[in-house]
């Protein structure tokens, strides 16, 4: 089934990954990310998903400017810990982009290119979803998202409340659906840029 027409209309994240380019997998090492990749990822479309895409996008711009960030150079620590809330999920998403992996990731060829242990949990300022600091410079930024002027529709707790009743008509599921692929919408297109939403800081 094809996804929704607006995923392609999102911001992308061209990322430089130097193993990419040791082994052949892209040219010149880059990689060109969508929304469409992280939904693929967590295997659905929600606010936290794209929440997640776009504060990942936000903290490697504050870093690396309008270059391309280098995927398996920027180290994230999570603020909570991985089974806590939307923790794991976002986790996933930024996992997919910087390369950064827990104890499970890459562990290098040579000494280089090493992923694992770039991704650490319950370490971050708790005003913060994570941090992302480049290994290289030790320039770090804190990303977080504040969706209250993104609100979901009036009528989401109706529409969700009937999409999961028994039985329920092919109409209900699809109300709900385009409702809330609506507020993901908004999020990706109209507030990618927003710095009252997605928020990127740094701290002393």
């Amino acid at each position: 089934m094809p996804l929704p027409a607006f995923f392609a209309a999102a911001p992308r994240i061209v990322m430089r990954d130097p193993l990419a380019e040791l082994l052949g997998a892209a040219a010149g090492g880059l990689i060109d990310y969508g929304y469409a990749d992280a939904v693929r990822l967590a295997g659905h479309s929600c606010p936290t998903v794209a929440g997640a895409y776009l504060m990942a996008r936000a903290g490697l711009r504050a870093l690396y400017g309008d270059e391309p960030a280098e995927r398996g150079g920027v180290a994230v620590t999570m603020s909570a810990a991985e089974a806590e809330g939307t923790t794991g999920v976002i986790a996933q998403v930024f996992t997919l982009i910087t390369g950064a992996a827990a104890n499970n990731g890459f562990h290098g060829i040579a000494g280089r290119f090493v992923r694992y242990g770039l991704l650490d949990y319950n370490g971050g300022d708790p005003r913060s979803v994570a941090s992302l600091r480049r290994n290289d410079s030790g320039d770090t930024v804190h990303v977080s998202m504040d969706l209250s002027d993104v609100p979901p529709a009036p009528e989401m707790r109706t529409l969700m409340g009937r999409a999961l009743a028994p039985g329920a008509a092919d109409e209900d599921r699809a109300g709900f659906a385009a409702a809330w692929q609506d507020r993901v919408r908004r999020l990706l297109l109209e507030h990618a840029d927003d710095a009252r939403v997605i928020r990127v800081e740094r701290r002393a």
